[in-house]
Formats: structure tokens, sequence, C-alpha cells
């Protein structure tokens, strides 16, 4: 059997090694357009920032070392101008030579990738303009720097490649201007949340422009030096780096009548098998299903990618291995401080159709007496069946272990009860002993049996429409009367008992400390008291603070 693949980053090379462990005897060509083979795209910013000294640790394996390693042919600087699907067969161009050829398959893997998405009015054909696609573009990038003196830089898009540009652009000493569609950034996350993130981007200096377009641009011998949004602002440029999302790089196959999705990536099966015959997609050509509720999902990561290969691989020679879906699971450092997700946003979950209960959880990392930091950790359960269907999380201490966590039990379908009974591993330096996760799981089960919780947003609400409540602030009277929650009375919890008579036990009753966790008990003695229809309000006074001022500033500014 011959195997060829069309594409040699991630994907491709994964499905390459795996196919031959399974099989010595299976010819495998792999044909790759560009020069670099097996090289690692999320590292290529910081080379860029100068946290990875050398370019080329990026690339840690030729095509000699494949060719020795696993018997596989590799043929760079080739492409692949078409696809005969029922003669399986190709037609190629030698970039280097230009010379046109042809080859045949019995297993065709397509692991093109993606392409960078560019938005009018720019076009690559600018100087200063560039993707952060691949290793030519990274070179690219560096060479200008190093050859021109640059100050400012534009970056449009407010994904993982926008964040990791403007971050390592920053260290690089340049003053960094975010440019966002939309009104909001980091668009995978619930609005109060990436309001946090926004935060720490401007703290660090960097300016974030919002729900704007590129009206025109103004450029001198192909150089961009201003550009003109919609709304009037002139932005001075040095360079510009489009980060706007990527396309499903389906040229190839697009004159066939091959299934895709409505992300326009190629429907695959399992198996990584597409709806034509002998042809398979793997990597960011080809479109994922949520572990959750079996929806498309597209998230081009190279870690789904490399799983994609493997799975590609294994399945084409015989093995058993099948995609199970992913989460959407992402992670991003904004300069000191870690912000990471998995599963569905409070807003999807919504949109969806499942009735949720939000917990804000704040919490150290680890033992706040050896420095421990909090993290706000946001959760969204499923009432019906107590299964998690999204965690987001913002701080500098343990937030990679605790959303990876997060991301296996909800793979393999824990409910809220099963993260208590987890047996972490728990030393003051490293986690508290009511773990992040643990807690988040206890107060969780606790909202889904009685102890029910309220939400800033929904609070603020209620109180915008002049509903009755009974506001409880449980904290000291010098913590009240610094700042407290208009309409609510200061009432700390050790005076609840003698002072009970001053509540109404039939009325909506909040209450809310810092936190949450006072609140918490707060609201247990009011419920063994009697009283009908208690909420505590989740993440406290502190987070009521922060989602109050980020729903202020979206009226404000939008």
């Amino acid at each position: 059997m011959k195997i060829v693949v069309i594409g040699s980053v991630a994907a491709g090379t994964s499905v390459a090694a795996k196919a031959r462990r399974n099989n010595e005897k299976n010819k495998i060509t792999v044909y790759e357009k560009g020069e670099d083979i097996s090289y690692s795209v999320c590292g290529m910013p910081f080379y860029l920032g100068g946290e990875i000294s050398d370019l080329e640790t990026l690339i840690p394996r030729d095509t000699n070392w494949f060719k020795k390693r696993f018997n596989v042919d590799i043929f760079t600087e080739t492409e692949v101008v078409s696809i005969d699907e029922v003669n399986q067969k190709l037609r190629l161009k030698n970039l280097a030579t230009g010379e046109l050829f042809e080859d045949y398959y019995d297993k065709l893997v397509l692991a093109t990738g993606a392409t960078p998405r560019i938005i009018a009015p720019f076009n690559l054909n600018y100087q200063n303009v560039f993707t952060m696609h691949n290793m030519a573009d990274t070179r690219a990038i560096d060479n200008y720097l190093k050859t021109n003196s640059c100050q400012n830089v534009v970056i449009f898009g407010t994904g993982y490649v926008g964040l990791e540009m403007m971050e390592q652009l920053k260290h690089r000493g340049l003053n960094v201007t975010l440019i966002q569609r939309s009104s909001q950034i980091m668009t995978n996350y619930d609005g109060e949340m990436a309001y946090r993130a926004e935060l720490i981007i401007l703290e660090n200096g960097v300016n974030i422009i919002k729900n704007v377009t590129t009206k025109k641009i103004i450029e001198k011998d192909d150089i961009i030096h201003t550009i003109v949004l919609n709304d009037g602002t002139q932005i001075p440029t040095d360079l510009v780096i489009l980060a706007t999302g990527v396309v499903p790089q389906t040229s190839l196959v697009d004159h066939m009548n091959i299934a895709k999705g409505p992300s326009g990536a190629l429907k695959v099966s399992a198996d990584m098998a597409t709806s034509i015959p002998n042809i398979y997609a793997v990597g960011d050509i080809a479109e994922s299903f949520s572990v959750i509720d079996g929806s498309p999902l597209y998230r081009p990561m190279g870690s789904t990618a490399n799983k994609m290969g493997r799975i590609a691989g294994d399945a084409i020679t015989g093995g058993q291995l099948r995609h199970r879906g992913v989460l959407g699971t992402g992670i991003v450092r904004l300069f000191d401080v870690t912000v990471a997700q998995t599963g569905f946003t409070e807003r999807i979950a919504n949109a969806k159709g499942y009735e949720v209960e939000v917990l804000y959880n704040i919490k150290p990392g680890h033992a706040d007496y050896l420095n421990g930091t909090e993290n706000i950790i946001k959760a969204i359960v499923d009432k019906k069946t107590g299964k998690l269907l999204g965690v987001q999380i913002i701080g500098k201490d343990g937030v990679d272990k605790r959303i990876d966590v997060f991301a296996t039990a909800m793979s393999f379908g824990a409910t809220v009860s099963d993260l208590f009974h987890l047996d972490l591993a728990y030393q003051p330096l490293y986690a508290t002993t009511k773990d992040p996760v643990l807690y988040t799981g206890m107060a969780l089960d606790n909202a889904l049996n009685g102890r029910r919780l309220l939400t800033p947003t929904k609070l603020y609400q209620l109180l915008q429409d002049g509903q009755k409540i009974q506001i409880i602030d449980v904290r000291s009277k010098k913590q009240y009367d610094q700042q407290h929650i208009d309409s609510a009375i200061s009432m700390p919890l050790g005076d609840i008992r003698k002072r009970i008579s001053e509540l109404d036990k039939n009325i909506l009753t909040v209450t809310y400390c810092n936190k949450g966790v006072t609140g918490n008990a707060a609201q247990n003695l009011l419920i063994n008291l009697g009283f009908a229809n208690v909420y505590n309000l989740s993440g406290g006074h502190k987070n009521y603070k922060m989602v109050v001022n980020y729903i202020k500033y979206s009226k404000i500014k939008h």
C-alpha cells in the first residue's frame, strides 16, 4: 500500500510516523510545499521576543532524520498542484526546478493546514505587513525588525497568536496597539473574564482599540506608516501583524463533492476519513467535534493536529484509534498572568439551551502564607446532569494544572460532585488543603443541592429592575463602611443569630462577603433558620465590583 501525505508540520509527520510504526512494508511519501518540516508553530512568537535564542531549535527533525528513523520519504519545496480522486493520482511541481511530475496513492492524507485570514485593505505585498503562520513568516518579521527602525507595531486580532505576538513584541521594546473588530477581546471567553484580561494588558502599557475596522491606509513605497480607522483614529505604525484567524486550506479538494462542516473545514469520521474514498484529513483542514455535545467544533491547535495525525496513521494501517473530539481547551500567558479556558462559555451554554449554574471561585493557587496568589475560576455546570460544561481561569499561580484537571474531568464525564473526591497532590508550595479544583466541585455540588448561587450580573439586573431584595453584607463593619452594594445592610456573620428578627424570612435574600466563603456560611445559617429563598453572591463583593465595572464599561464603550 502506498500512503501519500500532503503537508509535513504537526499533523502530517504524525501520520507518517504512526503509519510506519504499525507497518514496515507500506511505502510512505510526504510532500511539503515549504522548506521546513515538523517545526513548532507555537514556539515562533517566543523567538521574536527573545525567549528562544536560536530559531533552529524549533525544527528538531529534518528530512534525513525521517528517512533514517522511519524510512519515510519527505520532499520539501514540492507543491501538489491537483488531485485526481477518481484515478487516485496527483500532479506535482518541484518549486526549485519548475519540473512537473505525477504520483499515485492508495491512501491520501490531507494535512495542508490552514491559511491566515487577510483583512482588507491589507495584503502581503506591503513590505511591513506580515502574518505569523510559519517559519518563513518568523524569519521575515525578525529580519524586518533587525534591518528597519521600528518603534510602533499594530496587531490585528486578539486570539492566542495575536496576544502572544503582543506580549513578545512588547518585550522586544516596541509600542504595541491591539485592534479588535468586535467589542470584546478573546472571544472564546465570557465578556467579564475577557475584561479582566484586558485590564492586565492595559496595565502592561499596550493600547487596545475595539469595535473598529480599517477605513484606509496611508503608505509610501509599499510601506504602511499610518492606519486610519472607521472612527477617524489615526495610528502610526512601522509594522503590521495580521492575526485575525485562519481559513482551512481546502483548495486542492474544492473541485470534489467533498463534505465540509460549518467552519468550512472538511468533515471527517472518527478515523479521520473524509467523504471521498481513500482520502483522509487531519489537523487544521479537518473539523472536529465537541466532547460535550457532539456538535461541530473547529479549534485549530497543534496538540489536536498531532493527535489527529496519529489517529489517521493508525486507522489507515489497521489500528483501532479513533478521534473522541475536543473541548477547545486553550491557554495563553499575558505577561505575568495566565489565562485559560476549556469547554463552553456561559454565553454558549445558554445559547445551546442548557440550564446552568455558575460559580466564581477566588482562591490562591497555593498556600497564601507561602505567597500564593489568587486565581479567579469561572465554572459552568449543567443543572440537569451535574456535569461541567466549561471553565475559565485567570491568575498567576497554577492555572495550567487546574485547567488540565478540569479538562480531564470533563473528558471523562465527571460530575461536580466527583471533583471533590479527586486525590490531588497537596503540599503548601503547590496547593491548598482544599485545592481550587476540589473547592469548585464542592461549591457547585452545594449549589445544585439547595445552596444556590447568584451571579453578579443577575443581582445587578435585579437591582436595576427594582426587585425587592434583602441583601446582607456579612463582612466586618469596617469593610462595609469602605464600600458595599447599594441597599445592602451590614450584619457580620457573628451577629446574625442575635439580629435575626431584623430580617424577613419570606423575601428574596442574598448574602455576600468579600469572596464567597463567609457568604456561604451565612446562607447555610439562614436556610437552617427557616429562610425560604436565600442565595449566596458568587465570588462575593470583590467579584461583584469587577463584573459591575465591566457592565458599565461595556455600555459606555459600546
